[in-house]
């Protein structure tokens, strides 16, 4: 059991890099996203994965991952903040009027 709780350990200490850097340095990001939650939410996504897979990730290669993963967190609820108005717009250019 000792390796599962180092394993987690790694994982969380990997991902929260990442994830500060990320954050820190988008203000939409900064914004929209709450750090705390998305690296728990990433740190259970990518623990699916077993020690060896994840290893074998380059750190280039998780953070443009992760960085995916949170511009779609990001924008995911971008519409909801949009007036009515600003939706027929938006509407409106999406059928090409």
């Amino acid at each position: 059991m000792p390796e599962v709780a180092n394993y987690h350990q790694e994982l969380l200490n990997r991902i929260s890099t990442i994830v500060e850097k990320l954050i820190k340095g988008n203000s939409f990001y900064q914004v929209k996203l709450n750090q705390k939650e998305m690296i728990e939410m990433l740190v259970e996504l990518f623990g699916q994965f077993s020690p060896e897979e994840m290893r074998a990730i380059t750190d280039h290669e998780l953070t443009r991952r992760i960085k995916k993963m949170l511009t779609l967190e990001a924008v995911s609820g971008t519409l909801n903040d949009l007036t009515p108005e600003q939706i027929a717009i938006y509407d409106a250019a999406v059928e090409g009027k």
